[in-house]
């Protein structure tokens, strides 16, 4: 399987994992700004962007190994939001020696007990993927996630929405009638060893975001040892695409920081 991957600029080693809503063109906004002053890695997942999904067994972080390898990265500074996030915990998890800092956004976390609200919103986002309608299924998403619990659409950037919109419909049509593909975690106890995490962490969630976001990242804030926790206003789950500013004003002086 060829993961999809880019690389750009010359300087201090950025990777970028996306969202399980998104793929690699999340990051177009902060790509070319970024790339001025630092080698940047973007990648699309299985099943997402320009990553096919195929039958059979996988694990998402070790893909981004891979990648980082074959790209000569290491040790980088990881920026990974929601799924994104929780592989990048898995790699420096994994291959320590490899991450030089941590940058968490609304991170996914195995085991963490989903609310009712959310499991009802997923069940409605399935029923729709599994009767074709991806409309429909798109829309359950973005109200999710982009708008949040908090917000209706018409508070929110019509470009962002359209954005992610697009992105999301492309990882449906990725993933529909691909029988018996399966992630697995490349490291299993998650959860159980975040307090082995070394590199320098920095967990951020929107404050529109879903109470388990906050509950995650909160959870990751104090297990971590010497993780920072900061929310930004005025967004839920894509805080990179919605609030661009405000994330860079928290990301690139940690990254400094870090180095």
């Amino acid at each position: 399987m060829a993961i999809y991957a880019e690389v750009a600029g010359e300087g201090p080693e950025l990777v970028l994992v996306h969202e399980g809503i998104c793929d690699s063109r999340m990051w177009d906004e902060l790509w070319e700004p970024w790339s001025r002053s630092r080698r940047l890695l973007r990648v699309d997942l299985r099943g997402f962007g320009r990553t096919p999904l195929e039958p059979g067994p996988f694990a998402h972080a070790r893909d981004v190994i891979q990648v980082l390898e074959q790209h000569d990265f290491g040790p980088a500074a990881l920026i990974g939001v929601s799924l994104g996030g929780r592989v990048a915990l898995e790699v420096a998890l994994a291959r320590p020696e490899l991450v030089s800092a941590l940058v968490l956004v609304a991170p996914g976390l195995p085991g963490h007990e989903w609310s009712e609200q959310l499991r009802a919103q997923w069940s409605a986002e399935e029923a729709a993927f599994e009767s074709g309608d991806l409309d429909a299924a798109v829309e359950v998403s973005l109200r999710t996630w982009v708008d949040g619990p908090g917000r209706s659409p018409d508070q929110v950037d019509p470009e962002v929405r359209a954005s992610v919109a697009e992105m999301q419909r492309r990882a449906y049509e990725l993933q529909a009638g691909v029988e018996e593909d399966e992630e697995e975690l490349l490291v299993e106890n998650l959860p159980q060893r975040l307090g082995e995490v070394r590199a320098p962490t920095l967990v951020i969630v929107g404050e529109e975001d879903q109470p388990d976001m906050h509950a995650i990242a909160k959870r990751l804030a104090a297990e971590i040892p010497g993780a920072r926790l900061e929310t930004i206003a005025d967004t839920a789950h894509v805080p990179s695409m919605e609030r661009p500013r405000e994330f860079e004003a928290l990301v690139l002086p940690f990254l400094e920081e870090a180095a």
